[in-house]
C-alpha cells in the first residue's frame, strides 16, 4: 500500500509538472480544449441552432453569452489523477491499458455533459451557475474518477480469480483402522485362565 501511494503521488506531480510546460499546453492541451467546445456545440446544435464554438469557448450566437473552457475544466486533470492510480495499481499492462483508455472516455464524457450543463445554466442563473461551476461539478468529475478507478481494481480482481489456477484436490480420509483382537496373556503363576472351562481337572501323574 506504501508503494502505491509513492508511486502515485510521483506520477501526479510529473505529470501535472509536464502538463504546464508552454510546449504541452501549445500542442496538447490547447487543442483538445478547442476540440472538447467543437464536440459541445456539435452536440447542442442537434437541439439548439444557435450554439456555436470559437477556439475554446461555446458560445450562443442570440445571445452573445458564453464559457470559456479553461484549465480544470477540460478534464486534462482529472485524467492525470485517474492514470497515475492506474498505472501505481499492480496489474498487466493490458489491464491498465484497457482501463486507461476506459476511463479517459468516461471522464471526457462526463465533461461534455459539464460544459454544455454550465453554458445553460449561465444564461439561466449566475449565482446557480457559479455553484455548479466551483463546486457540484469539481466533486462530481473526482467522484467519477473514483468509482472508474474501483470499478477497474474490481474487474482486474475477477479477473485474476478467473485465471487463477484452480486449488489441489483435498486428500481423502484415512480408511478407519480395523478393530484388532484382544491380546491375551499368557498362563502363568498369579494369572487367571481367560478359559470358559471352569471344570476341575485332573491333577497330572508324577
Amino acid at each position: 500500500m506504501l508503494r502505491f501511494f509513492a508511486l502515485f503521488l510521483f506520477l501526479q506531480l510529473s505529470l501535472f509538472g509536464l502538463n504546464i510546460l508552454n510546449w504541452v499546453q501549445e500542442h496538447i492541451v490547447l487543442p483538445w480544449t478547442a476540440l472538447l467546445a467543437h464536440i459541445c456545440a456539435t452536440l447542442v446544435t442537434t437541439f439548439d441552432s444557435t450554439a456555436a464554438s470559437q477556439g475554446k469557448v461555446l458560445w450562443n450566437q442570440a445571445t452573445g453569452f458564453g464559457v470559456s473552457i479553461e484549465a480544470g475544466c477540460n478534464g486534462i486533470e482529472a485524467c492525470i489523477v485517474l492514470f497515475a492510480a492506474i498505472m501505481a495499481f499492480p496489474s498487466t499492462w493490458r489491464h491498465k491499458l484497457v482501463g486507461i483508455l476506459a476511463g479517459f472516455a468516461a471522464v471526457q464524457a462526463l465533461n461534455v455533459v459539464r460544459v454544455i450543463s454550465l453554458f445553460y445554466l449561465g444564461q439561466w442563473n449566475t449565482a446557480v451557475f457559479d455553484f455548479a461551476h466551483e463546486f457540484l461539478w469539481q466533486g462530481l468529475i473526482m467522484l467519477d474518477v473514483l468509482v472508474v478507478w474501483l470499478l477497474w481494481v474490481r474487474a482486474g480482481a475477477r479477473k485474476a480469480r478467473l485465471n487463477a489456477p484452480p486449488p489441489p484436490p483435498e486428500e481423502p480420509p484415512a480408511p478407519p483402522l480395523a478393530p484388532r483382537a484382544p491380546v491375551r496373556p499368557s498362563g502363568g503363576p498369579g494369572q487367571v485362565s481367560s478359559s470358559l472351562d471352569l471344570s476341575p481337572h485332573a491333577k497330572p501323574s508324577a
